[in-house]
C-alpha cells in the first residue's frame, strides 16, 4: 500500500473557463488528520468533488489508497467515507430507515455500525428526519459516514450546527480513527478547536497551495517575534518573510514565516533590546497571516498586512 493515503498531482478544474483547482499539489499521510484549510471559494469543495469521485479533473490526477478517484470511485466508496457540508436526505424517512435504506449500497456490518454511531449521538432512531434539529441532522451524516468502518474519511465542515460538547467529542474521536490507522481529511472554518485534533495542515489559496505540513512544523514554520527597544525600531529585513507587523511606541513586533536562526540570535542579542520573545502561535493565526489579501509593496516584498508605526 502507498504511503500516503491521499495524493493530488498537480490538479486544474476549470469551470466556464475559470480555474477553481490550479496546479494543485498535495500528499496526505496515512494515519493522519489533515486539517485542509482556506476561504469560500478557495478550492476545498472543488477538491472534495474530485476525491470523491464526482467530478473529473482538466489536467492532473487524484488517488486516494493508490486508487484513482475518477476511475475507480464505484471501489473506492467501500473504502472511504465522505460527509458533505450541506448533506441532504430523503426527509420522510426515520432516523433507522435512512440506514437500512443506505445499507444496501454497502457491505454487511454496515447498518449494525450506522445504529452503533446514532447511539452514540444520541440520535431517536424513531424520528423522522424532517423533524430533527440542524445538529441531529447532522449527526446523521456523521453516522453515515462512518457507518462503513472507512480507511479515509473525507469531512467537509461535519460540525457546522452541533453544539459544543458534541463538535469536541467528536473532534476528539478523529485522534482515535487514526491511531486505528484510519486517515482523515477534513475542511471547517472551526480553526481553533481543529487545533486540537489535527497532525497535518494544508492551507490553498486561490486553488493553489500556500502551505502544507505536520502541525508541529507549521509551528516551527510561523513564528511570533516581540520585543522593546530603546533607541529605534528593529530593521526586519533579513529575519524571514514578515507576514504582520505592528508597533506602537517602544514596543515591536513581527509575525514571521521560515524565520532566520542567525537573524533572529542577532536580533535578540541587540544592546537596546529588552523583553525579547520567539514563540508559536496559534493555527488560527497561521492561517490570518498567510490568506491576508494585500497588494505587492514597491520592492516586491510582503505587505504588512497590519502595522502601527511607532
Amino acid at each position: 500500500m502507498p504511503e500516503d493515503a491521499i495524493v493530488i498531482d498537480k490538479l486544474v478544474v476549470r469551470y466556464h473557463g475559470k480555474s477553481a483547482l490550479d496546479g494543485l499539489n498535495l500528499c496526505v499521510p496515512r494515519g493522519s488528520v489533515y486539517a485542509f484549510l482556506g476561504d469560500n471559494g478557495a478550492g476545498k469543495t472543488t477538491t472534495m468533488k474530485i476525491l470523491t469521485g464526482q467530478t473529473p479533473s482538466n489536467t492532473g490526477h487524484a488517488t486516494i489508497l493508490g486508487l484513482d478517484c475518477w476511475a475507480k470511485a464505484t471501489e473506492l466508496r467501500h473504502r472511504v467515507g465522505y460527509m458533505p457540508e450541506r448533506p441532504r436526505f430523503y426527509e420522510w424517512m426515520s432516523v433507522n430507515d435512512i440506514g437500512w435504506f443506505t445499507s444496501a449500497f454497502h457491505k454487511p456490518g454496515f447498518l449494525d455500525r450506522y445504529r452503533e454511531w446514532t447511539g452514540k449521538f444520541n440520535l431517536d432512531s424513531t424520528k423522522r428526519l424532517k423533524d430533527l434539529s440542524k445538529g441531529g441532522y447532522a449527526r446523521v451524516g456523521l453516522a453515515l459516514s462512518l457507518a462503513p468502518d472507512p480507511e479515509v474519511l473525507l469531512l467537509d465542515e461535519p460540525t457546522s450546527g452541533l453544539d459544543l460538547l458534541t463538535r469536541r467529542e467528536f473532534l476528539t474521536s478523529l485522534a482515535d480513527l487514526a491511531a486505528s490507522g484510519r486517515t482523515v481529511f477534513i475542511t471547517s472554518h472551526s480553526i481553533a478547536e481543529l487545533e486540537r485534533a489535527c497532525t497535518h495542515v494544508g492551507l490553498i489559496r486561490d486553488g493553489q497551495m500556500i502551505l502544507s505540513a505536520p502541525l508541529d512544523e507549521v509551528r516551527k514554520k510561523v513564528r511570533r517575534l516581540s520585543l522593546r527597544f530603546a533607541d529605534g525600531p528593529p530593521d526586519p529585513t533579513g529575519l524571514g518573510t514578515i507576514l504582520e507587523r505592528y508597533g506602537t511606541g517602544h514596543y515591536w513586533q513581527v509575525l514571521v514565516r521560515d524565520p532566520n536562526p542567525d537573524a533572529v540570535a542577532a536580533l535578540s542579542r541587540r544592546g537596546d533590546v529588552s523583553d525579547f520573545e520567539d514563540v508559536a502561535v496559534s493555527l488560527e493565526e497561521v492561517y490570518a497571516g498567510l490568506m491576508a489579501k494585500s497588494s505587492p509593496s514597491e520592492n516586491g516584498a510582503l505587505p504588512m498586512v497590519r502595522r502601527i508605526e511607532e
